[in-house]
């Protein structure tokens, strides 16, 4: 039964009947002359390209088509472009269309000149980042945090209201999470990016995973018949230096596309903790400063081979290197209840750390018919490995200076290797009716992580069974998706869509020879329509259901020790949680847009910071612990106050409502929680723009934790010199030092913890950007339907 489900699945376009195709043609030309290789885009209505062709040599061009609405867009270096609705329900002949000359015959500005910064979806958000100067010289990681509605604290990606999102570069996921995801991200330069997806509620051809929903990162591609090459150069200043060189390659001719990047960085980074913990007879207050080795080195290749006008085949390849070493000193001051010092603790330790990461994938892209019917395999394998060599000593110390004994000396080597096979299938599949796709995934994950702990108090290294351990951790997950889109009319779309994922979890201590196995079948509907009244109005809503899988690392049951009454441990019991998503939009000539979300997550886990009166232990740990109700309204105004002056703003007011599902012998907290940006740009000259960024969140409650303020104020500028072929640009970030993470405020058995973190936020940068290749001929777009697996390595 199960061949011949895959038979009937494998066969199923092959039966489904021809359509009839109409031809839709016509001429490009200047005011002056024919124009040859225009490109020509279509697209359906809600944006998604579905056909492309060039002109010819006398401007002239054709396209097959089935009957129905569409957008034509054409597109010429140093032309403006041109775009209209069409609809075809005969051989349409378009007749001669004229494109105007760019005054200023500035090919790249004068294509993102005319780019909205905003661009609303049915189902997403696209964020055209390219005319941010703050993001000149930068990173991915930077660019993500500028889009609307996202916020990067704390190593963690959040859309606004939603949670931790997950990210994907050209639909494929990006197998990590936590600060390895962000270091992969600030290895990728962003200007290498065409623009951000931002997915708050994914359709079910995307993976389930993340309650945050998805950020997708579109990356330039190469021009046709040409090369190009990018150079970029920058240097962060903080407290210590960070120095970083991008080369990117692009080569596209005839049927064959290569790209290649090198990234290279170098340098350190400050990073400063606070922790007070309010025990019944005094306050333990811990500082710790660490200098952390920012060393970096990435590369990615990427080819791509049209063995015809309907299959193409490809290979990508990326490899990331890490080696964050660190040397950190924290001290531990003890209190009484009249608040004079007792004692002190001092913790010196270095770590010796590495990590890396292969992705491969290979993919196959075959076009059926003229009707836009389209199959598409991946085939991926990810790695990743980390090493961690910590050494440290704790000695106390009496409050004159005395030297009382050695509180802690130890030595922890841990390993962490993670393996992932994914099998992929897509199809697109278009009705007269409708717009049919549907495609199939499974995946295989193994996790391996050990840990070995050596007391050296004595100076002889003594391992200790007690606090070793390795954990096994196998994920396996099989998945279907079946997605239908329709266009009632000129004004009405609907998208609705089933994933079914059945997942088997097995996770295995071998020092506590404790086994955990977790097996799950879950359907994750999703639907969404779009309602545009006129051109003016359009309205959104949407729904869907989404999981929240614990990472690798959270699973595991290691403890890490600052002394010895200060841990941090893993949970090997941790379940995924779950939400209900419904969003509401509406948007007004698309300068202003609102939003209203409602979001429902049950069985949400998250991290708990403990202690224990009894014995003055302070515990970092993770459950599952609350569920929790959160909603809000999110208002976006993009404006133009002069030719000089442009500027997008947003304004979030968002609320939850928390319930705890375990006795955790605390109490639950809301309040309204606001988050205010605005991001201005003026021209000053003909190659010089200026911008001025500043964001603001007061404090607020948020289930178990208070938090303070944070607030941003940036300025950059930029200065294009040769022909635009250079750019040097310069960036104060976090001018005031205040964006960092600060009163992170809980109280646990009546204990009360607040802790403060600050990652070097305020620094100076200076970038030089170089390109030197071919430009003559447009960008080329290819729209790749598939994606990579989503798993959760940190």
């Amino acid at each position: 039964m199960k061949k011949l489900h895959l038979l009937i699945f494998l066969v199923l376009p092959l039966f489904c009947l021809a359509q009839s195709t109409l031809k839709l043609k016509g001429k490009i030309t200047s005011e002056t002359k024919p124009l040859e290789w225009a490109e020509i885009t279509i697209s359906n209505l809600e944006g998604k390209i579905i056909e492309g062709t060039t002109s010819s040599q006398d401007g002239s061009f054709e396209i097959n088509l089935k009957n129905g609405s569409y957008k034509i867009g054409i597109s010429l270096l140093g032309f403006t472009d041109y775009e209209n609705k069409i609809s075809l329900e005969k051989d349409t002949d378009l007749g001669v269309m004229t494109l105007k000359e760019n005054e200023t015959k500035l090919v790249e500005v004068v294509i993102q000149s005319k780019k909205k910064t905003i661009e609303q979806k049915t189902d997403r958000l696209v964020y055209n980042f390219e005319n941010n100067v703050t993001n000149v010289g930068g990173d991915a990681l930077s660019a993500i945090n500028s889009a609307p509605g996202v916020v990067v604290q704390n190593n963690m990606i959040n859309i606004l209201g939603k949670g931790t999102s997950r990210v994907m570069i050209d639909g494929r996921i990006i197998e990590l999470t936590g600060e390895e995801l962000n270091n992969f991200l600030k290895s990728i330069s962003a200007s290498d990016i065409k623009n951000i997806e931002i997915i708050s509620n994914p359709p079910a051809k995307y993976e389930a995973e993340g309650t945050g929903g998805l950020i997708n990162i579109i990356m330039k591609k190469g021009t046709r018949d040409s090369w190009k090459n990018t150079i970029t150069a920058s240097y962060d200043q903080n407290k210590y230096g960070i120095f970083t060189l991008r080369d990117n390659f692009f080569y596209n001719k005839n049927k064959f596309r290569l790209s290649a990047s090198v990234n290279g960085k170098t340098g350190y980074m400050n990073i400063d903790e606070i922790s007070k913990v309010y025990f019944e007879d005094g306050i333990s207050n811990m500082s710790a400063t660490t200098k952390m080795k920012n060393e970096n080195l990435s590369g990615k290749l990427a080819l791509d081979y049209d063995f015809s006008e309907k299959t193409t085949a490809g290979f990508q390849f990326i490899n990331d290197r890490n080696n964050p070493d660190f040397q950190s000193d924290i001290v531990i001051d003890r209190y009484d209840t009249q608040n004079q010092l007792k004692n002190y603790t001092i913790n010196k330790s270095y770590a010796d750390r590495a990590s890396g990461s292969l992705t491969y994938n290979a993919h196959l892209i075959t076009k059926l018919d003229s009707l836009n019917r389209k199959l598409s395999f991946d085939v991926d394998y990810f790695n990743y490995n980390s090493k961690f060599d910590r050494e440290f000593i704790a000695n106390d110390y009496l409050a004159d200076g005395t030297f009382v004994d050695v509180n802690q000396s130890g030595r922890n080597i841990s390993n962490q290797d993670i393996h992932n096979w994914s099998f992929k299938a897509d199809m697109e599949h278009p009705f007269q009716a409708l717009n049919l796709s549907y495609g199939a995934k499974m995946s295989f994950t193994n996790s391996v992580s050990d840990l070995l702990y050596y007391n050296t108090i004595s100076g002889t290294p003594e391992l200790d069974p007690l606090q070793s351990n390795r954990f096994n951790y196998t994920e396996n997950n099989q998945a279907f998706y079946v997605n239908g889109d329709k266009k009632i009319n000129e004004r009405w779309n609907f998208q609705v869509g089933l994933r079914l994922e059945n997942t088997q979890t097995k996770g295995f201590s071998e020092t506590l020879n404790q086994e955990t196995v977790n097996n799950y079948l879950k359907l994750f509907p999703t639907v969404f329509a779009s309602y545009k009244k006129n051109d003016n109005n359009t309205f959104t809503l949407n729904y869907g259901k989404r999981i929240n899988r614990p990472r690798f690392d959270l699973l595991n049951p290691f403890r890490i020790y600052i002394s010895s009454n200060s841990y941090s441990e893993g949970n090997p019991f941790l379940q995924p949680s779950f939400s209900d998503n419904f969003e509401f939009g509406y948007s007004y000539k698309e300068i202003l847009r609102t939003t209203v979300f409602v979001n429902a997550i049950t069985n949400g886990y998250g991290v708990l910071f403990t202690s224990n009166p009894e014995t003055n232990t302070q515990i970092v740990t993770r459950d599952n612990y609350f569920k929790s109700l959160n909603y809000g309204i999110g208002e976006t105004y993009s404006a133009t106050f002069a030719d000089w002056w442009t500027s997008e703003n947003s304004l979030y007011f968002l609320g939850s409502k928390t319930e705890f599902i375990k006795d955790i012998n605390a109490t639950p907290s809301n309040s309204l929680e606001i988050d205010f940006s605005t991001n201005n740009t003026f021209v000053l000259g003909k190659n010089s723009k200026l911008q001025i960024d500043f964001s603001y969140t007061p404090p607020y409650e948020s289930g178990l934790y208070k938090i303070g303020y944070t607030s941003s104020f940036d300025i950059g500028f930029k200065q294009d010199l040769l022909n635009k072929t250079m750019q040097i640009a310069f960036l104060a970030n976090d001018i005031f030092n205040t964006s960092y993470l600060k009163d992170f405020t809980s109280v646990v058995n009546g204990m009360k913890q607040i802790y403060d973190q600050n990652n070097s936020n305020r620094f100076v940068r200076l970038s030089v950007i170089y390109n030197f290749g071919n430009k003559k001929i447009n960008v080329k777009e290819r729209a790749f339907g598939n994606q990579d697996e989503k798993k959760r390595a940190n």
